[in-house]
């Protein structure tokens, strides 16, 4: 089978979905046809002109990175820098780009659930749960209808709580109406006052997904008018969030950990504060720059929280109660370029899949 771009795209954003992203954000199709057919594909923590070489060199005219190398308007392409001459390098040469970055970050299966695995840490939830998305359908159906609203319903992504489907809360009731002179009934007639048993349905669900979810009610509904509503919910949705705390399946001692995730992680350095003489047990982690998650790592119990890019003075926010470590933003996300390639090998088994074997970290150690 012959995939599109479009069809990569939508299978990606379908296990991240767009509207996870920070505002700041740029995940999407930078550049590329939508329509163009897929030749093979190409994994990458970041785009660069050499990144974009790779591709050409191993014909494939897909790059899919976890970084977006365009985060704000171009005036001009000139090739006056990095960004320009990836661009220009890729359209010159039909290369599409596709960047997945904090929206995979959200997911409870995504960028800080590969760090977790790569250290050994079981019993993973969510460190900061997103709050506001997440919104309740209440649909009022014949009883009749139940069961066919339900199932479109549930196919359409409702109803899903975690590790639980289907959930939903019914209720029995009357619904009365009166069909005007124009108006088609599927029940009752024209002009005339009708009772009709009714049940009403309660389901949750992700609000990206609201226009799909109204229409696969629409289409199920026996009405000529679907009554409903929808409301916002405030609940934290625990599969989507920032950071990630899990546990070590047996203590370490402090030193024995740091060792531990330097080799797993295959880290050069590791930049810490002082141990504070507790065994690690409980381990929250952020990929990239997540030093905005320290107090959630102190609430959640963890003895030790792993991200990356912390400041001078962010340091002394330890005070004692946790050990931070700072890893290295290439380092704590490197091995996204694998995440993307197990993905994507879930659906698109016949197109060639790569990871990049160019080292696009930008910093090196002496």
């Amino acid at each position: 089978m012959v995939y599109t771009i479009r069809e990569v795209v939508s299978f990606l954003d379908s296990i991240a979905p767009p509207a996870y992203q920070e505002s700041y954000d740029n995940a999407q199709l930078i550049t590329g046809d939508p329509n163009a057919k897929v030749n093979g594909i190409l994994c990458s923590l970041d785009a660069t002109e050499a990144v974009v070489d790779e591709a050409i060199s191993l014909g494939c005219n897909l790059i899919v990175a976890h970084h977006p190398f365009v985060f704000k308007g171009l005036k001009s392409f000139t090739g006056k820098n990095y960004v320009e001459r990836t661009l220009i390098k890729a359209i010159k040469n039909d290369i599409a780009i596709f960047a997945i970055h904090t929206n995979l970050d959200h997911v409870a299966h995504g960028v800080n659930k590969k760090i977790a695995d790569k250290i050994g840490l079981t019993k993973t939830k969510i460190l900061s749960p997103k709050k506001g998305i997440l919104n309740k359908l209440s649909a009022f159906v014949p009883s009749a209808a139940m069961e066919q609203v339900m199932t479109a319903l549930f196919d359409a992504g409702a109803g899903k709580i975690g590790e639980y489907s289907g959930c939903s809360f019914i209720s029995e009731g009357s619904g009365t109406f009166i069909p005007s002179e124009n108006a088609n009934p599927t029940i009752g007639r024209k002009n005339n006052p009708e009772k009709v048993s009714e049940i009403k349905i309660e389901v949750m669900f992700p609000s990206h997904l609201e226009r799909q979810i109204i229409k696969a009610l629409k289409k199920a509904h026996p009405y000529e008018e679907v009554a409903y509503y929808i409301h916002q919910l405030e609940n934290e949705n625990q599969e989507v969030g920032a950071g990630m705390v899990g546990e070590l399946s047996n203590a370490l001692d402090e030193k024995d950990f740091l060792a531990h995730l330097k080799s797993r992680m295959n880290l050069q350095v590791i930049k810490h504060t002082s141990l504070i003489n507790k065994p690690i047990k409980k381990v929250a982690i952020c990929g990239g720059s997540g030093i905005f998650l320290l107090n959630a790592a102190k609430k959640s119990g963890a003895e030790i929280f792993i991200t990356s890019d912390v400041k001078y003075h962010e340091f002394f926010d330890a005070d004692n109660q946790i050990v931070i470590c700072d890893i290295g933003h290439y380092e704590s996300e490197i091995f996204t370029k694998e995440l993307l390639l197990e993905l994507l090998s879930q659906k698109f088994t016949n197109i060639a899949l790569y990871f990049t074997k160019i080292v696009t970290n930008p910093i090196t150690y002496l």
